[in-house]
């Protein structure tokens, strides 16, 4: 039983981390969204863009909880994280820079009234919330099932990794977003990749799909054994060290000089 909540707990650690990298991205976007805003009105535009957000984040995990474990909706999800971390892998190489894509945000959100850019912000972090419930989903769906029954049509245990990221996703994008903001200024590698761990939760997700018992192309056991749980777990570590010790576009750029 023990080691059961010690994966539960490990699962949680990189499920945070992998939220607090993305959350500066995505604390970004929603300042930049309220740039145009008077000083007195862009942290209550923010404020209010996250409790709007906060309603309809709750509101989706509650719906998943019964949709989980149907193999359509897993198909879809893996093809989403896939194409979400391969995409921002990808620009990061040979595609437009984040800077050219805040500026587009910046754009588009000059101009709206207060309660307007409030809606904008909730719906930003709406779509930022897909992200995160999905790749959390795919986190506890590999996890063993656990002895608090079952919530809707998903374990308790793993409903509850769903949640304890969720609300982790808004509080970092409330009050922990600047300190990883710095953390990717020091360590540009780190926002590539954190996508890369999004899309290798999607091959996660795919595994899961592909042993479902309506699809059975794997065993159904699989994605639950330890040769899976070891290689997954070891090429996670393996992208996460990889990108903490890469050099950024600084480091490059010095070595030029």
């Amino acid at each position: 039983m023990e080691s059961i909540w010690l994966e539960y707990a490990w699962a949680l650690l990189i499920l945070i981390g992998l939220e607090g990298l993305l959350s500066a991205d995505n604390a970004l976007v929603l300042a930049i969204i309220a740039k145009h805003l008077p000083d007195d009105q862009k942290k209550k535009a923010i404020s209010y863009g996250i409790l709007m957000a906060f309603v309809f984040r709750f509101g989706a995990l509650f719906a998943i909880s019964y949709i989980a474990n149907v193999w359509q909706v897993q198909a879809i999800g893996a093809a989403y994280l896939l194409y979400l971390g391969l995409k921002h892998v990808i620009q990061a190489k040979f595609g437009a820079k984040n800077e050219d894509i805040h500026k587009e945000d910046a754009k588009e959100a000059k101009g709206l009234g207060f309660w307007p850019t409030v809606g904008k912000i909730g719906l930003a972090d709406l779509a930022f919330a897909i992200d995160s419930i999905l790749a959390a989903v795919a986190l506890a769906l590999g996890l063993p099932d656990s002895p608090l029954g079952n919530f809707g049509g998903m374990d308790g245990g793993k409903f509850l990794i769903v949640l304890l990221g969720g609300v982790a996703g808004l509080i970092l994008i409330k009050y922990a977003a600047t300190w990883f903001v710095k953390l990717l200024d020091d360590r540009p590698a780190l926002e590539t990749t954190a996508y890369a761990i999004v899309a290798w939760v999607g091959v996660k997700l795919a595994v899961i799909t592909l042993a479902h018992e309506k699809i059975a192309i794997l065993d159904h056991d699989f994605p639950h054994s330890t040769l899976w749980t070891t290689i997954f777990y070891g090429v996670l570590v393996s992208i996460a060290l990889i990108g903490w010790f890469a050099p950024g576009e600084k480091s490059k750029g010095e070595g030029q000089a």
